[in-house]
């Protein structure tokens, strides 16, 4: 079993990292941090596929590391057992269909990302992740 945390390299979720770095290690889980690769992407044959396929995968490694490195500081001399995982498709449906298939107790998401709605005080991906996740979702702000 273990936390799952949502990233998109945004401060909201850097927060949300953060926050469920803390929470896996009060209570003795595993800490995945996911990015997901936007819908123009697909899985074939495990093989991530998309237009810009490199530079795309790279970026969404680069966020992962960040990600990683975040929640590490976040809970100091702490030990943490972290890991990522790079997912595509619309980021609601993966991070939830992720959450089923890998066992997640609980899913922390960013109360909104780096979509251009930030007028709103939830945005589009965490509201869809409460309505579609089978587990507790806990949305930072």
């Amino acid at each position: 079993m273990s936390y799952l945390v949502a990233t998109d390299g945004s401060t909201e979720s850097d927060e949300a990292v953060r926050y469920a770095a803390r929470q896996a290690v009060a209570f003795y889980e595993t800490l995945e941090i996911a990015h997901v690769l936007t819908p123009d992407s697909e899985l074939v044959d495990g093989t991530i596929v998309l237009p810009g396929e490199e530079a795309a995968v790279d970026a969404g490694q680069s966020v992962l590391a960040n990600a990683k490195t975040i929640a590490e500081e976040a809970v100091g001399d702490e030990s943490i057992d972290v890991e990522t995982q790079l997912l595509t498709g619309r980021p609601a449906d993966a991070l939830a269909n992720y959450a089923a298939e890998a066992d997640v107790n609980a899913i922390y998401v960013g109360h909104r990302g780096l979509s251009a709605e930030r007028e709103q005080v939830v945005g589009s991906v965490a509201k869809s992740v409460v309505d579609k996740a089978d587990v507790p979702v806990t949305v930072i702000r």
